[in-house]
């Protein structure tokens, strides 16, 4: 089985088009072979569709006290960006790898596979494991397979370490993501007969209103954790869209919003507070037609990762990086679902943030070099630890 440099394998997985949208079974299985080619067993973890999967896989003894390696083989769109290049392979300049996904997190994934063989060479002592999910763009959704896999095996692992772009700084705190809808639904009628209906977009403004009213108490009273930036709980509309036509009293509204919130803050407690002050407007609505009324739903919830200062797994990979400081980040990762199943987690890998998700994304060639030299060095302590 011939062995690809770190470099060759990021271009190979760019050049898969996993976009969220996308099936990723044909990289996932590419990676499946890849590693057959090694002697080592893949699980796959397939979606309801069978479009996509996890991949979930073993290098050394099966044995606890293994460290697992969790990366996303999802990207988000290239539509409507303006790129110098084809976005799907990758380009070299000024030191920089150019490619969608370079740095959100594809080069992460590509340097664990590219070191396989050296992993295989170092005589590991305890495992280490590959955690490769699905959709984590788009909620998280193929996590919860893996975090579900994990808990099942009879070995545990130590440790997770997920390689979202983190200039190879140790992150070991993250707020929530929480995506909320709200529907509307009000009582159509012609737009002079305004005593003959009830307009769920004026009604929708309404929730706005305390929506921004909510967020103001959060920036303003708190609580407050300095680590992050901003400091408090973001509370964010997103989208608005309702109504057909100007002249016809709108029936139905949606609004979709998001919730960043700190370490310790309720997500459904911030949703139970905007029912009760909008329970009087329903009260309103419904004295007119009872099957008006205004519905919040959270759609997905990806919990914040917490902070375990001094715990001796971020000291393994505060030494792995060569580093003495802990940081948070304002951005979700499946670092918090990792960790509500288990396993201690911290987030530690190639690349920047502010490079994801946008035009000629890009990675630098001395962050692909740090993380070879954190690889390498994990491979070593796995081969020494008892």
């Amino acid at each position: 089985m011939s062995t690809p440099t770190p470099r060759e394998m990021i271009d190979t997985l760019i050049g898969f088009d996993t976009t969220s949208r996308e099936s990723n079974l044909e990289l996932i299985h590419h990676v499946r072979d890849y590693l057959a080619g090694h002697g080592v067993e893949s699980v796959l973890i397939h979606d309801d569709t069978g479009a996509k999967a996890n991949l979930f896989a073993t290098v050394g003894p099966d044995i606890d006290g293994g460290i697992v390696l969790s990366g996303h083989t999802d990207v988000v769109p290239v539509d409507g960006q303006d790129w110098s290049t084809d976005p799907f392979r990758v380009r070299e300049a000024d030191g920089r790898l150019y490619g969608r996904g370079t740095s959100d997190m594809k080069s992460f994934i590509a340097i664990a596979l590219a070191l396989v063989p050296e992993f295989q060479a170092a005589g590991l002592q305890k495992p280490v494991h590959f955690a490769f999910s699905y959709d984590e763009e788009i909620g998280c959704l193929g996590a919860k397979g893996l975090v579900s896999h994990i808990q099942g095996m009879t070995t545990k692992p130590r440790a997770v370490i997920v390689g979202e772009p983190s200039d190879m700084s140790v992150v070991n705190a993250h707020k929530t993501v929480t995506a909320v809808d709200t529907m509307v639904r009000g009582h159509e009628a012609h737009s002079s007969q305004s005593h003959a209906g009830v307009s769920a977009v004026a009604y929708a403004g309404e929730f706005l209103h305390a929506l921004n009213a909510m967020a103001r108490k959060h920036r303003d009273e708190g609580p407050y954790n300095e680590r992050f930036t901003p400091p408090y709980t973001s509370i964010t509309p997103g989208t608005v869209r309702g109504g057909t036509a100007r002249n016809i009293i709108a029936k139905d509204a949606k609004i979709n919003w998001d919730i960043r919130a700190i370490p310790g803050v309720d997500v459904e407690e911030i949703v139970a507070e905007l029912d009760a002050a909008m329970a009087p407007l329903v009260a309103e609505m419904q004295s007119f037609d009872p099957a008006c009324g205004i519905e919040t739903r959270i759609i997905n919830n990806v919990p914040a990762l917490m902070a375990d200062e001094g715990s001796d797994v971020e000291a393994l990979v505060l030494a792995l990086a060569g580093s003495n400081q802990t940081y948070a980040v304002a951005y979700g990762t499946e670092g918090g679902m990792f960790q509500q199943g288990g396993v201690p987690t911290v987030i530690c890998g190639p690349g920047n943030i502010a490079q994801a998700h946008k035009p000629d994304e890009f990675i630098e060639l001395s962050q692909v070099e740090a993380c070879t030299g954190f690889m390498r060095r994990l491979a070593d302590y796995l081969a020494d630890a008892a």
